[in-house]
């Protein structure tokens, strides 16, 4: 249960019940996240939107990528309910049970390939506190695999991106 009071749909305001409307239409219930953004308008808004263009757009990394960054800075971050419900859309984008449970191992169990595995660890390594510290060195050997700068800045905007989404999840509680 969260630790604070979630707006149900009906509480929600007219704007956020307009663009949440097709997913409680399309899933039968909202999570608890968006409750929670829903909370205040400008907030949900600003998080709509990087849902939309991060991680629902086409873009320069690949559906199968994104997922595997969402799953694995979720759990990098102790956030189970990101986790589940980051399981599910991998699903939903086609990915195998089988091929979740392998990103939910680590990166080092994975089957893909070195490019791949090398922008990840580095996903994970930016997700955590110092990473203050990465040098540019590191960001070069992403790109020497054949990483463009674009797909990078992609990747990283991503993973603060779950930081963000896994710090208000765990603060308030929800899942639980």
């Amino acid at each position: 249960m969260a630790h604070i009071k979630l707006p149900e749909f009906e509480e929600m305001t007219p704007a956020v019940q307009e663009r949440a409307k097709p997913i409680l239409d399309k899933t039968g219930k909202l999570g608890e996240i968006f409750q929670l953004l829903a909370i205040d308008e400008k907030i949900y808004f600003a998080t709509d939107g990087m849902i939309q263009k991060y991680l629902l757009d086409e873009t320069t990394l690949s559906y199968e990528i994104k997922e595997a960054i969402a799953l694995l800075i979720s759990k990098e971050n102790g956030c189970k309910m990101c986790v589940d419900v980051h399981k599910n859309i991998a699903k939903m984008l086609g990915l195998s049970e089988e091929k979740i449970q392998e990103i939910l191992s680590g990166v080092e169990n994975m089957s893909n390939d070195t490019k791949d595995k090398a922008l990840l660890n580095f996903c994970i390594r930016a997700s955590q506190k110092d990473n203050y510290k990465i040098l540019k060195e590191e960001i070069d050997s992403i790109k020497e695999l054949g990483w463009s700068d674009k797909q990078v800045i992609e990747a990283v905007a991503i993973v603060g991106y779950f930081n963000y989404i896994n710090t208000l999840s765990n603060v308030f509680g929800l899942g639980e």
